[in-house]
């Protein structure tokens, strides 16, 4: 088998000949793009009045005023260092609307409870003194007026 057909087959596998065969080009693998680099966020470490802004998230639902000094102090913190603080931000404003809402809360209760103590008062001057009824009515009982300590509602 020396003919034309054996000399091509022996140079297409035989390292040693220089001679260009007709075979393709060997697989190459293609070329990828490199990757991007990392952000500097990711390896700057922690970022300054984070750990504050949770705590005074944590803290506007309890203690208003508290939650409210905390968020202010960590929300500039993180302003300065150039960072968005959106726990503080949450807990500031939280903390404003609860304490609003509380102090409606408070004055709505403290004029009820006067206004009936004021009326447990009228009731007694008016019941307990010579001619009245003797009887004081306080939530649905009455109650001799011989039962109400005068230094109570004085």
């Amino acid at each position: 088998m020396s003919g034309p057909l054996y000399e091509e087959t022996t140079n297409m596998t035989d390292p040693q000949n220089s001679t260009p065969s007709n075979q393709p080009p060997a697989y190459q693998a293609p070329a990828y793009a490199s990757a991007p680099p990392a952000s500097p966020a990711a390896g700057s470490g922690p970022i300054p009045g984070r750990t504050m802004g949770i705590v005074a998230f944590v803290l506007s639902f309890f203690a208003q005023l508290i939650g409210l000094i905390l968020g202010i102090i960590a929300l500039v913190q993180s302003r300065k260092a150039g960072h968005k603080n959106g726990f503080a931000l949450a807990a500031i404003i939280i903390s404003v609307v609860l304490g609003i809402v509380g102090i409606i809360v408070g004055i709505v209760v403290f004029s009820l409870f006067m206004n009936a103590s004021t009326d447990i008062y009228q009731q007694y001057l008016d019941n307990c003194s010579t001619g009245g009824s003797g009887y004081i009515e306080y939530m649905g009982e009455q109650i001799p007026c011989e039962q109400v300590d005068q230094g109570q509602l004085d």
